[in-house]
């Protein structure tokens, strides 16, 4: 837990200093808008466990700094095993510049395993805290630490890049180190407004 603690807060400390650094920047605003009003679809690698598979995710702007999260992962992998995990919850963004926010969320999760010896599921919540902001006109990176708490807890770093071929349309990479497994994944994120 202590670990988790201290992640975080190096996070926040290390992207507070990075956006201190972007407020300087001469770059136009009105080229980089960070919006919360989206939704996305990964194709999901792990790498340790032979499983590939699919995310959905969504996000809403509600206003005043609100936002409403979701998202539906799904996974194969080569012991015929099938995992499904849902989650829906809220956040607040902090926008620390034109250019930057700190965003957190919390996350009510449930997942369903199905194995060819049976199915179990389990819910629980999940916590994240990070960054996100333009390191150039076109191109947007995100930093997160998350803990998640279902039958077994477990605190991961993911680190994310896009880029915005137009306003609207953005695609990347996001990589994601955890205790259990690592995963790699490529989508593409559309911008409702």
């Amino acid at each position: 837990m202590y670990k988790a603690i201290s992640l975080v807060v190096m996070l926040f400390v290390g992207s507070a200093a990075l956006a201190q650094t972007a407020r300087t920047s001469t770059a136009d605003a009105s080229q980089r808008d960070l919006r919360y009003t989206y939704g996305e679809l990964r194709f999901v690698d792990f790498d340790d466990n032979g499983g590939d598979g699919f995310r959905v995710n969504g996000s809403w702007d509600l206003g005043n700094n609100w936002i409403i999260v979701g998202g539906l992962t799904s996974a194969d992998f080569n012991n015929n095993v099938d995992t499904t995990v849902f989650e829906v919850g809220g956040g607040y963004v902090w926008r620390y510049t034109p250019d930057w926010d700190i965003v957190g969320t919390a996350r009510f999760v449930r997942a369903e395993v199905d194995t060819p010896g049976g199915s179990s599921d389990d819910s629980g919540l999940a916590l994240s805290g990070g960054v996100r902001g333009f390191l150039a006109d076109k191109f947007e990176i995100r930093g997160s630490v998350n803990h998640i708490n279902l039958d077994d807890s477990d605190t991961y770093l993911e680190l994310a890049g896009d880029y915005y071929f137009t306003r609207q349309f953005a695609a990347g990479l996001s990589l994601e180190f955890a205790g259990d497994s690592d995963l790699i994944s490529i989508g593409a994120r559309y911008y409702f407004r």
